[in-house]
């Protein structure tokens, strides 16, 4: 695929039924435009070193950072963990951003960091980084240790970031996706964590919110829920909330007493949402309950486990579709925006499943969904489902600009963009990944992740997610791209 690529938009959404950023996207479809010239994207050097690792339009500058291609010493004397992922920006000291990063590690092996682990033999967690608008690293700490896929989260209102963790792996549970025995560790896994932007989380996990592949969150602060995506890679995802009993906006913390739910489209049980939709698809939800959010299973210490992790990773998310529970493909970034939650479905609106055999590449067999839930209405719609992989593919991480467009972090094995999905509904090019190893090898298949915008809305942060990740801030003249 070229930089020039992909002019196209399929916009799938009408009706006004959704309010927030897409009102202008949801009243018609829109129409493919040619781009201008400022929104071609062109080769940039990066102001850490002058080598190119992004293209982007013309005006716009980055300066890459903790490029772990090379060891990383933090402040608090971690080796800084790889595999950068889900990322959120809060107001620092001075005008600084404070960024809250997650590190996707899997596996059993030594806790990282010297706070207290959740799990002293889990990789995985997250650092907190004070950091200019233009990049240059003020700190950096461990804020969260001994978890493990961190994969992406959600920022709240009262000043934290949550956590996801996308698996089930423990004690308790059979050898994942990788084969690597669960003997090692101490504790089960797959829950959220919340961890406050101005200091180091408890490390306690959220178990009433579930235990299941957890992607990403979002909080409603009208309605006190939290709403989350699961990526469930070969099996059926589901779309879950979580109920306090106390609302957070008044407590400043997610209690461990409250209710998780899954959606299901009212008057079709199991409706299967991972496949090709019709234009303007809109559904009317209601929510059933999950009576055993944190399952665990009998196991003996230092051994294999007899619960496989198909099975243990289908547990929550069966629960609620023997009570009818829709059926998505791999659900992954969401925001929210005016009582209206957007979330990206990424490797939906194919061709239906034809049976178990379907799924070696994962459940879905299309290039991508986005969807909004309007939390007032209960109303589920269709914004947009991309016709092909030169359009948009597999859309992963999501943010919101100030002027309300998505940007779209994509995650494919071929070039990797950042995209923008605007009110109009005009589908652009942001960013496009160049970054090559010292060895020259050639990164570019590498997935962009952790899209957040500084508080301010002036610096974008994303990631590159690899072993060798890296972070950018990437800043210019939104305005002149409708971003």
């Amino acid at each position: 695929m070229t930089v020039e690529r992909r002019t196209f938009l399929k916009a799938a959404a009408g009706g006004a039924l959704l309010a927030g950023p897409f009102s202008g996207l949801v009243a018609g479809q829109a129409l493919a435009a040619p781009r201008s010239a400022q929104r071609a994207l062109r080769p940039i050097p990066d102001l850490r070193d002058g080598k190119v690792r992004l293209h982007l339009p013309a005006g716009f500058s980055y300066r890459s950072f903790h490029d772990t291609e090379q060891p990383v010493v933090l402040d608090d004397g971690t080796v800084l963990p790889g595999r950068h992922d889900g990322m959120g920006a809060f107001r620092g000291p001075g005008g600084n951003v404070v960024l809250i990063r997650n590190h996707e590690v899997n596996g059993p092996g030594p806790a990282f960091g010297p706070t207290t682990p959740y799990d002293p033999m889990a990789q995985g967690g997250t650092t907190t980084i004070e950091v200019s608008h233009t990049g240059e690293v003020v700190t950096a700490r461990t804020s969260l240790s001994g978890t493990m896929m961190n994969c992406s989260g959600g920022i709240m209102p009262w000043g934290s970031w949550v956590t996801c963790e996308e698996t089930v792996n423990g004690p308790d549970v059979g050898a994942d996706f990788t084969g690597t025995p669960n003997t090692a560790l101490t504790q089960p896994h797959g829950y959220l964590f919340e961890v406050p932007a101005d200091g180091v989380s408890a490390a306690e996990p959220l178990t009433r919110a579930g235990r299941f592949a957890h992607e990403a969150v979002s909080f409603d602060p009208r309605e006190g829920v939290l709403y989350l995506t699961e990526d469930n890679f070969g099996f059926p995802s589901g779309f879950y909330r979580y109920r306090p009993r106390r609302n957070p906006m008044q407590t400043g913390r997610l209690d461990n007493d409250g209710q998780l739910q899954m959606l299901a489209v009212k008057g079709e049980p199991n409706a299967n949402l991972a496949a090709s939709q019709r234009k303007r698809a809109t559904y009317q939800a209601h929510w059933v309950d999950i009576d055993d959010p944190s399952p665990t299973f009998p196991y003996t210490p230092g051994a294999p486990a007899p619960t496989a992790n198909d099975d243990a990773i289908c547990y929550v998310g069966n629960q609620g579709r023997a009570r009818g529970a829709a059926l998505f493909s791999r659900l992954e970034g969401q925001v929210h925006e005016d009582g209206v939650i957007y979330f990206c479905s990424t490797q939906g609106g194919g061709a239906e499943e034809s049976g178990p055999s379907d799924t070696v590449g994962g459940y879905g067999n299309g290039h991508g969904q986005v969807w909004a839930y309007d939390t007032r209405s209960e109303r589920l719609q269709l914004l947009f489902e991309s016709p092909g992989a030169d359009v948009l593919d597999f859309p992963d991480n999501i943010t919101s600009s100030r002027r309300g467009t998505l940007v779209v972090c994509e995650d494919n094995d071929d070039d990797n963009y950042l995209r923008g999905l605007s009110r109009g509904g005009q589908l652009s090019d942001i960013a496009l990944n160049r970054v090559a190893s010292a060895n020259g090898r050639e990164r570019y298949d590498d997935e962009f992740a952790g899209s957040t915008f500084s508080p301010d809305g002036r610096t974008l942060f994303v990631n590159i997610q690899a072993s060798a990740g890296m972070t950018f801030a990437i800043w210019g003249p939104w305005h002149r791209i409708g971003v």
